[in-house]
């Protein structure tokens, strides 16, 4: 026999007898990340920071220059130009959120910022709080904190470098020593009772720029010796920062003809003096320097990052795009040939090559097992890491010169005895010279010289770029390529005779006195790197011979020749 069940139900108003109400979902629970930005450099950025940067919904800013740090830590491109009303489709990462000023462009209250984040938070989102130097130190963290809790919103703090101690680090001036230990942080105002301070304690004076007079006046009088030493430094730690010394007697004449701005933070005392010895950022051999990287936009990365490590500030500029071949069909027998066991060996003469040639592997459904018992040859270290990167080794790399002429230097002649196929099949760029292929003949081998990618001229740079470029506003520009020479001059034309011209080896070095612009550096060896290496070693020279002149150092683009400097030979 069985049992029945009899369930009893309670009508619910608005739903049919019989039926189950839903359930209403949960709201959406938010999660606020307050993270310290640092003073301005991107890299002291914590490994934290950066990882809930990549995973916010939502980034809520403080200062203008916040989205472009987020986008460069990201690697995001720029933002595309805004249309009201609409938005972009190509946008990428998170929603940017200004914390910073109002709609009416005023800035905003420690309140008015707490409720953009709160408002933010309470859909849903993942919202970084994105705060100038730390959260929780001279920052409006704890309010914005308080309201998350008043609200029932979770919340964590990731700290961030303070410019109180990052400032001064970057200007070379060590906050405490072995015989000063002592430190007082200051937010200069009307109140501050500047008798407390007559001692020889170090001071971190923060938003000191505008009454620095009164400030030095008032110190003096409570007792610090006219001469003590001071220190202003703005727009610390990054390529814009700028460091003025003097004392107490001198330093607000001083900042106010250096053109000291806020933001700016200012160290009284003698360990001022160490600077002239320790400083090591302001020092570095291209600090400052507006670099040129005229390159396609695929290859800049390294050779920028290499540039922000001296000191420098690169602009990429794309002169090539790297194109398919029009008519594939060369490549795709060559691809075949090479699967079949036509070649005996494939030579590589540039990372684009090795990209176009596993492209079309990918596209066949091919791997790397298909060069088995096929030579492979890389033109120099670059190439041979990209082959690496595949999961092959190259049998031959030059020992010398890593160009064509040094590929040819060691290559083996055919030997109708040892080499069972004398044929090499040579994937490269339509515009590539017969060098390499007469060379390769002359040592009895036959060459499929298959055109495996299009280098074409990119579009103009933006008008403000072009006018840089001729005008002086660029220190240096670093040619990888006779084809970067031809192309930036026929894009943008020719960079002011004051830009220092970097080539990477002679050929490039050719193609520039061609076109009328005089070489200052050449790479020893033909790499990315060692044209960057040298730059530096020129900006270097460049500043020691200043000051052994008595002179202050200058960037090339503060110096304008009145005549264009003419091509020499090398």
């Amino acid at each position: 026999m069985t049992r029945r069940t009899t369930t009893r139900t309670t009508a619910t108003p608005g739903v049919a007898a019989g039926t189950t109400a839903p359930a209403t979902p949960p709201a959406p629970r938010g999660w606020v990340s307050f993270v310290g930005s640092g003073p301005g450099d991107p890299g002291l950025l914590t490994v934290r920071a950066v990882d809930l940067l990549r995973r916010a919904d939502v980034v809520v800013t403080e200062l203008p220059e916040h989205e472009g740090l987020v986008r460069e830590v990201l690697g995001l491109p720029v933002a595309p130009e805004p249309v009201e009303g609409e938005v972009p489709a190509d946008a990428e990462g998170p929603t940017f959120v200004d914390g910073g000023f109002g709609e009416d462009g005023q800035p905003l209250t420690h309140a008015a910022r707490a409720k953009v984040v709160v408002k933010q938070a309470k859909k849903g989102h993942r919202v970084v709080r994105l705060m100038a130097g730390d959260p929780f130190l001279y920052a409006s963290g704890p309010e914005e904190a308080q309201a998350c809790v008043k609200a029932g919103l979770g919340f964590e703090i990731v700290p961030g470098i303070s410019s109180v101690a990052a400032v001064p680090a970057y200007a070379g001036i060590p906050l405490t020593t072995k015989h000063h230990r002592e430190v007082a942080v200051v937010t200069c105002g009307e109140k501050v009772d500047w008798r407390q301070y007559a001692d020889d304690r170090t001071l971190v004076l923060l938003s000191a720029v505008g009454s620095i007079a009164e400030v030095a006046e008032a110190l003096v009088a409570a007792g610090r010796p006219a001469s003590t030493p001071v220190a202003m430094t703005s727009v610390g730690t990054t390529t814009e920062q700028e460091t003025v010394t003097s004392t107490l007697a001198g330093i607000a004449a001083e900042a106010r003809a250096a053109g000291i701005a806020p933001p700016a933070v200012t160290v009284v005392g003698d360990v001022v003096d160490l600077r002239e010895t320790l400083s090591w950022f302001e020092t570095k051999p291209l600090f400052g320097w507006r670099v040129l990287v005229p390159r396609t936009k695929e290859q800049a990365g390294s050779l920028s990052e290499r540039l922000r490590g001296y000191g420098a500030v690169p602009e990429e500029v794309p002169t090539i795009s790297v194109e398919p071949p029009r008519n594939p069909q060369q490549m795709d027998k060559a691809v075949r040939g090479l699967v079949e066991g036509r070649y005996e060996w494939i030579a590589f003469t540039s990372v684009n090559a090795v990209r176009a040639v596993r492209e079309k592997f990918e596209e066949y459904g091919l791997d790397a097992r298909a060069f088995s018992g096929l030579k492979i040859a890389a033109v120099g270290d670059k190439t041979s890491q990209a082959i690496a990167d595949w999961g092959l080794r190259a049998d031959l790399v030059p020992s010398g010169e890593q160009s064509a002429a040094g590929l040819l230097e060691d290559w083996p002649p055919y030997d109708e005895s040892l080499d069972p196929i004398n044929r090499v099949f040579l994937p490269r760029a339509d515009i590539a010279t017969e060098n390499l292929v007469a060379g390769l003949v002359d040592l009895g081998w036959e060459c499929d010289d298959v055109t495996a990618y299009r280098t074409v001229r990119a579009a103009p740079p933006p008008a403000p770029t072009r006018d840089a470029i001729k005008t002086g506003k660029f220190d240096a520009v670093v040619f990888t390529s006779s084809s970067t020479v031809r192309n930036l001059v026929g894009i943008a034309g020719k960079p002011h005779p004051s830009t220092v011209i970097a080539v990477i080896g002679p050929a490039t070095a050719k193609t520039a006195e061609e076109h009328g612009l005089r070489v200052d550096v050449m790479a020893p060896k033909p790499s990315v790197e060692d044209v960057v290496d040298a730059l530096a070693d020129f900006g270097s020279a460049r500043r020691v011979s200043l000051l052994e002149q008595g002179q202050a150092v200058t960037r090339p683009s503060d110096r304008k020749p009145a005549a264009r400097r003419k091509a020499t030979s090398s």
